[in-house]
């Protein structure tokens, strides 16, 4: 049987798989985006690169791709995946906390961007259905990238990477009504009255969603609910990926796009409390499969082409990037975004993205748009998104020469006392870090509280709190509130990233160190075990043992078998949540004392 079998068959998946598990790491550790690195190997490995020249060295064909239209479909499945997870990211909650930036400086630039954009195709001679698919894809940015180069550098959090991702989530949404549109304008390919097409489509298509959404909400808990109880990451796995491909397919088969179905189930899964293991368990696929997307991007790019339309290409490329950038600087000034945070948003989200190739190809498939105009904005919109890491090292620069420097409130011009007596650091000064302060107050235990928000600091030192404004991820300002001689850290901060800086700096600084962190839920507690924290108490699973221990109370459980109960199981969980052969925390010399 294994003689039959030919190995031609699985060579292309051989080369994708090569391409992400070789070639993309050693990329990553000479600091090449991944987006950039899949783009490069596509362009390499494709029909216009090394793939041209099979027919004179046939021994290429064992590391090139033969077939690109084979990769079509896990490209496609990619761009499903990625709308999964943006679905998923998504709720009404995050959008009204920050719809003036998604629904103001978002939908302002898409639109203008799209009209100016537009206008320009329609001017230069494409058809008017052409030039509109122009304007909206070329006014989408990549996702992908942005958000990958905002959370190397830990600035996701930061005034630009609020407002950065706040425009790519607008445009992630706009982009489930532009294939939609696109399929309209296919459909109707000259024919019959546009606004009657786009009617009767848009009828079938709020029937299929609607279906969708009604089926999903009563099938989609239930189903999950029974594959967990199974205790089975498999299964889980397997029906996380049904739901994903499923829903997609059932939009495709409504005459929608598969990305529009897996957007939707994104949804309805957002709400759910299976929505972070969903998460965990899709994204290796997600990134394989936009890592193929890439890939086939790259291999549409042809470089004889752009040495034989270098103008053309580059004008766009320019023209694409400088239209953009402007409008947002402009919007972003309107919305009351510093010069800095304006300047930095808009060359982050200058360049295109990776849906205007979805967008045009479409188009090109649906007999809109010719091949050679389209091949053209894309290889201009390629050369922006290879650019975009180099831009973003520009924007960082000219950002930190324009910022306003910081002008802190006396109160958190104090810095903590020189002479370093043994005083817990508390991190954080919001509402947990003040109480964690109050209950050592009323057992006399001295400590300090440090917090990077000076309003806080402020607030606070006006009370009489021992509070004081600094950077806890430095290990130089550590040191300065007296690291060496703590007895403990206590983190109180609900940022994850900043909590893993934080205790990796104080564990380098001190091996011995008693370090309590607070975490978000039972897998960022794994992690806060995995990389040095003594104790860690997760909101969920605390929160969970205190409804616990008072609906027991209540229910005429006696007290003290409600509290032992309540101990038992939160061993239990810290147990599970350790990594095996993890040491318990270090007991102080008086506290052991007592106990004997």
């Amino acid at each position: 049987m294994a003689g039959t079998i030919d190995p031609s068959v699985y060579k292309d998946a051989a080369v994708v798989l090569a391409t992400a598990g070789v070639i993309v790491p050693i990329a990553k550790s000479f600091r090449i985006n991944t987006v950039v690195a899949f783009m490069a190997c596509g362009a390499l490995l494709g029909p216009f690169g090394l793939g041209g020249l099979v027919s004179s060295m046939p021994l290429l064909s064992t590391i090139t791709v033969s077939s690109p239209e084979a990769l079509a479909g896990p490209a496609e499945l990619g761009v499903a995946f990625l709308l999964f997870v943006i679905g998923l990211e998504l709720s009404f909650e995050r959008l009204m906390t920050m719809r003036r930036l998604v629904f103001g400086l978002g939908l302002g630039q898409i639109a203008l961007s799209a009209a100016i954009i537009g206008t320009a195709a329609y001017a230069l001679g494409q058809p008017a259905a052409a030039s509109l698919i122009i304007g909206f894809g070329l006014a989408l940015s990549s996702t992908a990238m942005v958000v990958e180069l905002l959370s190397a550098k830990r600035r996701m959090m930061s005034s630009a990477g609020r407002a950065s991702f706040a425009v790519l989530i607008c445009q992630d949404i706009a982009v489930v009504p532009l294939l939609f549109l696109v399929s309209v304008l296919g459909a109707q390919n000259g024919g019959g009255s546009l606004l009657a097409g786009f009617a009767q489509a848009l009828l079938q298509a709020f029937a299929a969603i609607a279906i969708i959404v009604l089926v999903g909400r009563r099938a989609l808990r239930p189903l999950l609910r029974l594959v967990a109880s199974a205790e089975s990451p498999e299964s889980f796995m397997a029906a996380t990926l049904l739901i994903a491909i499923g829903t997609g397919m059932i939009a495709a088969a409504a005459g929608l796009s598969m990305g529009l179905g897996a957007f939707i189930a994104g949804l309805l899964l957002a709400e759910t409390e299976y929505r972070r293991a969903i998460e965990v368990t899709i994204d290796p696929f997600k990134s394989l499969l936009i890592g193929v997307f890439f890939l086939t991007v790259g291999m549409g790019v042809n470089p004889a082409q752009i040495a034989t339309h270098p103008v053309a290409i580059g004008g766009i490329a320019i023209g694409l990037f400088a239209t953009k950038s402007l409008l947002v600087f402009g919007l972003g000034r309107l919305f009351r975004l510093s010069k800095a945070t304006a300047l930095e948003t808009a060359i982050m989200v200058g360049p295109g993205g990776e849906f205007a190739f979805v967008l045009l190809s479409g188009a090109v498939a649906a007999n809109l748009l010719d091949e050679e105009p389209a091949s053209l904005v894309l290889a201009g919109v390629s050369l922006t998104m290879v650019s975009l890491p180099l831009l973003a090292r520009l924007a960082r620069a000219l950002a930190a020469k324009l910022a306003v420097p910081v002008v802190l409130p006396e109160e958190a011009k104090i810095l903590p006392p020189g002479d370093h007596p043994a005083r817990a650091i508390v991190v954080g000064s919001g509402r947990v870090g003040q109480l964690v302060g109050s209950m050592l107050e009323e057992h006399g235990r001295p400590y300090i509280v440090v917090d990077s928000d000076a309003t806080l600091i402020t607030t606070q030192r006006r009370a009489g709190r021992p509070a004081y404004y600094g950077d806890a991820t430095k290990p130089d300002f550590l040191r300065l509130c007296g690291l060496e001689t703590a007895p403990a850290l206590i983190v109180t901060i609900d940022n994850a990233r900043a909590v893993d800086g934080i205790v990796q700096a104080a564990r380098v600084l001190r091996p011995d160190l008693v370090i309590v962190a607070r975490a978000r839920d039972a897998s960022h507690a794994r992690h806060l075990y995995e990389i040095g924290v003594n104790d860690v108490v997760p909101e969920t699973i605390e929160a969970s043992l205190q409804l616990s221990e008072a609906a027991l109370v209540g229910l005429g459980v006696p007290m003290g078998l409600v509290i032992a109960s309540v101990h038992e199981r939160r061993d239990a969980f810290r147990a599970q949540l350790k990594p095996a052969g993890a040491s318990a925390p270090p007991v102080p010399r008086h506290a052991r004392s007592r106990r004997l």
